[in-house]
């Protein structure tokens, strides 16, 4: 058996998460608080400030919490062989690896949640219903080139992130072209596109400033869906910030007989991921995949159409 760990990312924030876990490892909270210069507890069961939907605040909480609840499940001695996590979630994947420690991970999540919160103008939509090189074509045959494929979790759902009027324009365009929803998501900028490059090369400096260690088993990369190295550590971190994740293609490779996935932290968003991935999965076995199987029934002229346009680029290429 390979017991996979997941840890959630941002976007799986809750007020009262961490509530039975702050006072069973009283140490690791109160080194939280000496790192972040405020009350974790405060923040994740109170708020008095309105604050943890922020994101340079969401991302220390759900950072902090992941790894208490990894904490007590090596207290009943469930360790995992092989780890993964979304987005700021892989921070928890790579702490459980031992490639920093969990002060030293803070402090770098503390410092990539100010980098990315400094890049305001934007937002993320989650779009289902629609294949993702759909997607990807009835943008840029709208001009709406800023408007990028942020997360790619699942068949049917695949996340774009832009610039906030490109954004509302885009969903407009798609739900108008068959996909089934586009819902737009409580994130305050427009993560993994190039619109964060400027946070990337912010947060750099302060990955080569900290000391990472070789992972002590496998890391799958959001950037690569790829194990990371000692020698990829800080490139693919630094990346993850600007580029798509590949959420599906991770949770593909390592899912088969014998595969036991484990969701590790604040809430349950990657079990029912999972659920998703493996239907799809079941659901296409012994039969060829339509490049756009669930809008079949949008008109002709917009989702039917761009979906043949993808086939025809792509048996040209």
């Amino acid at each position: 058996m390979t017991r996979v760990f997941m840890f959630p990312g941002q976007g799986a924030q809750h007020l009262g998460m961490g509530k039975d876990l702050f006072d069973r490892f009283p140490e690791k909270t109160a080194q939280a608080d000496d790192v972040l210069g405020y009350s974790i507890r405060e923040l994740c069961l109170d708020d008095p400030e309105g604050r943890l939907a922020h994101t340079e605040f969401t991302q220390p909480a759900v950072y902090v919490v992941n790894s208490l609840a990894y904490a007590a499940a090596l207290t009943q001695e469930i360790a995992p062989d092989v780890a993964i996590g979304h987005s700021l979630g892989e921070y928890n994947a790579l702490a459980a690896a031992g490639v920093f420690g969990f002060a030293d991970g803070l402090r770098l999540v503390t410092a990539r949640a100010r980098a990315m919160a400094a890049i305001t103008d934007g937002g993320m939509s989650a779009v289902s219903g629609m294949d993702e090189a759909v997607i990807r074509l009835l943008l840029r045959r709208a001009g709406l080139e800023s408007v990028e494929v942020a997360n790619l979790n699942t068949a049917d759902q695949t996340i774009i992130a832009g610039p906030l009027a490109k954004l509302t324009a885009a969903a407009t365009l798609l739900r108008g072209s068959g996909a089934r929803s586009v819902r737009e998501l409580n994130v305050s900028g427009p993560f993994h596109t190039r619109h964060m490059t400027p946070a990337a090369a912010a947060f750099a400096p302060v990955l080569r400033a900290t000391a990472l260690a070789a992972p002590a088993f496998p890391v799958i990369a959001n950037r690569t869906a790829r194990p990371y190295t000692a020698d990829s550590l800080i490139e693919l971190m630094r990346d993850q910030i600007d580029h798509p994740v590949l959420w599906q293609r991770t949770v593909e490779q390592l899912d088969g007989p014998g595969a036991e996935f484990k969701e590790i932290g604040v809430g349950t968003v990657l079990t029912r991921l999972l659920r998703a991935i493996r239907s799809s999965a079941h659901g296409a076995s012994g039969a060829a995949r339509p490049t756009s199987p669930r809008i079949t029934t949008a008109p002709r002229s917009t989702a039917a159409t761009a979906a043949a346009a993808v086939t025809a680029e792509k048996d040209r290429a």
